[in-house]
């Protein structure tokens, strides 16, 4: 085939790619070559899956003592004579009476929970986000919210709630004379045999808002601040720092976005959950007893933790998954 002035046409050789990108310019051809590159390409939910689960299990082993000294400062009830002075005296007395093991109680039970939370939280996000992308690849603010909030509440539902039970129980007998769970397993069985499987969804409602929130927040700070940076370049790479930077800012607004549910929660899950008949009626309990300021205990170490939290998964997650596009490549790029 030629052309209108007999020249041999190379149309017909070009790829499917290289053709789109002729017809819509150069501002397109670099879109086109971006995507194909696999720079912004929409994820295999089972690829999400497998790295948000290896992200979660090495971030937990990192960060969990500060989950641990803001776990125990929100149980201190209480505003005139708290069991600890601060974040410091809290990390001092459990050093002094259970060494510095002790600032991993209750680890097990998160090992065990990150690794499908953060498998769940990625896999329903990425398999969600699929439906929403544009055709260059492209996710909008709000669709991220929206996502994100879908991710928090499988994993709150499947994952989080029961594990933060557990979790939360096992931090609060550690400060009791005489702890009575010894050990993951077996503390698990004995709040099964004592209170039922329900003993394990305390505080659903609670668990469901702050892991909704949590999410949608998360993942519309993290899509707007990759936007922002792309600009018109949905192919751009975001590199480890940059992704670390933008993880840490989305951690910090949620703690500050959510931080009264994440107390409530808490008491919701902890031995003496008792005193409370609902949700709104912990919530009720805390404002009447301890003021608003109650709301926002153990902030500080939970924004810490949270900051580091969302910023290591975020690259743990994004360098996982390129390394499994390396070692199982998707067959169709495009």
């Amino acid at each position: 085939m030629s052309d209108n002035n007999g020249r041999p046409c190379l149309w017909n050789a070009m790829s499917p790619t290289a053709r789109l990108a002729g017809l819509h310019g150069h501002s397109t051809n670099r879109r086109f070559a971006a995507l194909a590159a696999g720079k912004n390409q929409p994820k295999n939910p089972v690829k999400a899956v497998l790295a948000g689960g290896i992200a979660g299990g090495i971030e937990i082993c990192i960060t969990f003592p500060t989950e641990y000294v803001k776990t125990q400062l929100q149980l201190a009830e209480g505003m005139h004579s708290p069991k600890y002075k601060g974040i410091m005296d809290c990390v001092r007395v459990t050093v002094k009476s259970h060494g510095v093991l002790g600032l991993y109680r209750g680890l097990s039970s998160l090992v065990y929970g990150s690794i499908p939370k953060a498998a769940v939280r990625f896999g329903v996000f990425e398999y969600l986000s699929n439906f929403r992308r544009d055709s260059n690849g492209t996710l909008t603010s709000m669709d991220g919210l929206l996502c994100g909030l879908g991710a928090g509440l499988a994993e709150a539902v499947l994952v989080v709630c029961p594990m933060e039970t557990v979790k939360v129980k096992f931090i609060h007998d550690q400060t009791g004379p005489n702890p009575r769970y010894k050990g993951f397993f077996r503390g698990v069985v004995q709040i099964v045999k004592e209170q039922g499987l329900r003993g394990t969804y305390q505080g659903l409602t609670a668990t469901m808002l702050k892991q909704g929130s949590n999410q949608a927040i998360r993942f519309f700070v993290m899509t707007s601040l990759r936007n922002w940076y792309r600009g018109d370049d949905p192919g751009k790479e975001v590199g480890m720092l940059l992704t670390a930077a933008f993880g840490a800012t989305a951690g910090a607004a949620s703690v500050f976005g959510n931080t009264p549910l994440d107390v409530i929660k808490t008491r919701m899950q902890g031995l003496e959950s008792h005193k409370y008949k609902n949700t709104w009626d912990c919530a009720k309990q805390i404002w009447t007893n301890e003021g608003a300021l109650a709301f926002y205990k153990g902030t500080v170490p939970r924004l810490g933790r949270v900051c580091a939290d969302v910023a290591l998964v975020f690259v743990l997650y994004e360098q996982t998954v390129k390394f499994l596009n390396k070692v199982w490549p998707e067959k169709d790029q495009l």
